[in-house]
């Protein structure tokens, strides 16, 4: 049978052909297929549009790319990946020495046989990457080398999924959609996106969810440089990339290190046998760092499994579909849909009767716990959500200071809830 691992899986094979950078055709059909599963907001930008303190650059697009030797026969071709050309490389047409070329070539001396990526988004140049030992390889003479590119005034695109809650405070769900054929750093964080927010919508949630696929920096700064007047609405978010490898998860904090969402996933992964790092903020990293910024300070993480760089793949051919597998997307789909839930259960109650330990007993509260294997918590759950709810402690502060499952010191805030014991 197929299973949502699967089908994620088949999601990145798909889209890994697809050339893609921060702006240009390949963006667009990259938002067109998420777009099956999810219906899609589709944002066009135009260049020159200012920003915060950036600029929307021109849209780049690449129809083909090449180098021959002088035999003629093709030793870097685009056709056989989109890692062989520098992102945003201008257009080239022209016959040289291999002297010459050699300053427009990249390698990974360290990893003969991968080509690295590379990018040129602010400084137009030209260049390819091909494995060193192609490089090695490569005879004397003179070199037919074509770049057929435009780099041209156009669009910088990006798309938005919403998922309408109860409320209007919003959590966002973010993911890149700049790389070319890298799997696991790009493809697998928005197969993840995807399925989440597909699962969210067969429910109404409370919360409303904001999901945005969009170029890395330049896409994030210019969602919050047109969205600043909703910005105030976000009570959580995250940030998803590299979610598919075998590694472990790590969870890196929001720049305000005890924001919900910093508490609900470390709740999360603490308490779900995962094994799992997690780190403080850094300025350093995926779009985060722009949600993050001074400015806005948002309550924003970011999930990974191994971070950027981490793995010796990162940024390489390396990083192809093989390299990520359903089971590991599927445990990071499940732990995000677990973050969700705490997210959504998390609330702040006053106890009605804070004089003394209500009677639970007259309550048919004890009654209702007989015949659990976990009686006895359940009822510590009670008391803990009893004591702690004073207005100043949320759910997520019993879980943490009682040591709890935070699902259970939910279930036992909804039943003293019903009795008329608290009010939200």
């Amino acid at each position: 049978m197929t299973t949502v691992g699967d089908e994620m899986h088949a999601l990145v094979e798909r889209l890994y052909p697809l050339c893609r950078s921060i702006t240009g055709d390949g963006v667009r059909r990259t938002l067109e297929i998420v777009g099956e599963t999810i219906p899609l907001q589709v944002h066009e930008v135009p260049t020159g549009t200012e920003v915060l303190d950036w600029t929307v650059p021109k849209e780049w697009n690449i129809r083909d790319a090449y180098v021959k030797d002088p035999s003629g026969a093709k030793v870097i071709d685009f056709a056989e990946s989109n890692l062989h050309v520098v992102g945003y490389s201008v257009p080239v047409s022209a016959t040289m020495s291999l002297d010459e070329l050699r300053g427009h070539l990249h390698t990974l001396p360290a990893q003969p046989d991968l080509v690295p990526y590379r990018t040129s988004y602010y400084r137009e140049t030209w260049g390819f990457c091909l494995r060193e030992n192609t490089l090695a390889a490569l005879p004397g003479g003179q070199y037919e080398v074509l770049i057929d590119s435009t780099l041209a005034d156009g669009h910088l695109t990006y798309g938005e999924h919403v998922v309408e809650g109860e409320v209007a405070d919003e959590v966002l769900i973010s993911c890149h959609v700049c790389h070319p054929s890298l799997a696991n750093d790009n493809l697998a964080g928005i197969a993840v996106a995807t399925r989440l927010a597909a699962r969210l919508a067969e429910n109404r949630p409370h919360f409303t969810y904001r999901f945005l696929f969009m170029p890395g920096t330049i896409g994030a700064i210019t969602w919050l440089a047109l969205n600043r007047h909703r910005v105030d609405r976000v009570r959580a978010g995250l940030v998803l990339a590299c979610a598919g490898d075998s590694g472990a998860l790590t969870y890196k904090r929001s720049r305000r290190g005890d924001a919900e969402i910093d508490r609900a996933v470390e709740q999360v992964l603490r308490t779900s046998g995962r094994e799992h790092t997690v780190i403080d903020f850094s300025p350093y990293g995926y779009d985060e760092r722009q949600f993050c910024s001074p400015g806005f300070n948002l309550g924003v993480g970011s999930l990974t499994r191994t971070p950027y760089a981490g793995y010796p793949e990162y940024h390489t051919s390396g990083d192809n579909p093989d390299f990520v597998s359903p089971e590991a997307m599927t445990d990071t789909l499940e732990t995000c849909w677990e973050v969700l839930r705490v997210l959504e259960a998390n609330r702040r109650y006053t106890n009605l009767s804070p004089y003394g330990e209500p009677q639970l007993g007259r309550r048919g509260l004890y009654g209702s716990l007989g015949g659990r294997s976990d009686t006895q918590q359940a009822q510590m759950a009670m008391l803990w959500v009893l004591n702690l709810s004073d207005g100043d402690h949320d759910l997520l502060d019993v879980a943490e200071r009682s040591g709890l499952p935070f699902p259970l010191v939910a279930e036992a805030a909804a039943a003293l809830h019903d009795a008329g014991l608290l009010k939200e």
